[in-house]
């Protein structure tokens, strides 16, 4: 045994219980002989105890303890001979860019459009394979809300703070949430490994997405658009005012209606190498299915290499250990052996 420890020590303050249990059963003998002695007459408490081993008892009640002190160390969870081994984790960067204009309010998708949007890329996240995920939010402008992480908890409490107020600026520019993410997120130096997936319903307010797919595109990088809404029939888009009233966006008198423009969204998967657009409508976003058909079997480069000591578990001694004494002590008669 080269080195060994316990993995959950602070069981084995448990122990300190071990006395108290043994006067625990030296008070419940003190009892014992305090009801017999009133019960019988002292002559006769030797003819009615003689069958009875104190010996015996005192042996039982050690193979309690003993059995005890057992199944406490084996809880605390000894281990020894450390084992080192080399992890390797592998994964690509991906950042997903959330449309957060007031044209995501649709509710052709139910609630809406930026609702169903940010299910979606929380159900990615549960079937992730140690990527590095970064989300960008954009309208009138593009914010980082989250940079390149693998700590998904984290990602996922900036996801649920999202909404239209997460960029001041009306409007849509996809362009320049491309830029954002090629500048501020992606590693220049790196050419591979690199994914965008773009959610929007793909109207944009002249930010040239096309020749920012095509800059992305030469840094390596794949985009994968996600189309959100009816391409055909466009829709209001709602407004709340401060009492919590609903109506309808206008411009000059006039309703102001949503439509995807697939046109755009398939122009800018065309201009990067491996670009996929998904016209999702109105229909299910399974960006869970998208992340493991399109890149989770991508190429992967090494995120980091750690090397682990592992040590063996061996509780299973010392709780076989337990089971046995406690098993003697059942075996074990209080009844002296008759001749």
């Amino acid at each position: 045994m080269n080195e060994a420890r316990f993995q959950s020590l602070p069981w084995l303050f448990a122990l300190w219980g071990l006395p108290l249990l043994g006067l625990v059963m030296a008070y419940a003998a003190y009892r014992r002989r305090q009801a017999l002695a009133r019960f019988a007459d002292s002559a006769l408490l030797p003819r009615l105890t003689a069958s009875v081993s104190p010996v015996r008892r005192r042996w039982k009640a050690i193979l309690v303890l003993l059995a005890c002190a057992l199944l406490i160390l084996a809880l605390a969870r000894p281990q020894w001979n450390p084992k080192s081994r080399t992890v390797e984790r592998q994964g690509r960067d991906v950042v997903f860019i959330l449309d957060v204009s007031r044209s995501m309010l649709c509710d052709d998708l139910m609630p809406n459009r930026l609702e169903r949007a940010k299910l979606a890329i929380s159900d990615c996240i549960d079937v992730l394979e140690g990527d590095r995920v970064g989300l960008i939010t954009f309208a009138g402008g593009a914010v980082v809300t989250c940079p390149l992480t693998m700590y998904y908890g984290f990602f996922r409490m900036m996801l649920n703070q999202v909404d239209t107020g997460s960029v001041s600026r009306g409007g849509t520019k996809i362009g320049d949430a491309l830029r954002r993410a090629l500048d501020d997120v992606f590693d220049a130096r790196e050419r591979r490994y690199k994914d965008i997936v773009l959610i929007t319903d793909g109207e944009d307010h002249d930010s040239f997405p096309v020749e920012a797919a095509q800059k992305a595109g030469e840094r390596g990088v794949r985009l994968l658009a996600v189309g959100l809404g009816d391409e055909n029939e466009g829709r209001p888009i709602p407004v709340t005012d401060a009492r919590g009233n609903r109506t309808y966006l206008e411009h000059n008198g006039q309703r102001v209606f949503s439509r995807l423009d697939g046109d755009t969204l398939r122009a800018m998967v065309n201009a990067t190498p491996g670009g996929k657009y998904l016209p999702v409508a109105t229909g299910a976003i399974n960006l869970d299915t998208v992340y493991l058909t399109l890149i989770a079997e991508a190429e992967k480069r090494e995120m980091e290499s750690n090397t682990i000591r592992r040590y063996e578990e061996k509780y299973q001694i010392f709780l076989a250990g337990a089971i046995l004494l406690l098993l003697v002590e059942m075996a074990v008669s209080e009844r002296r052996r008759t001749p």
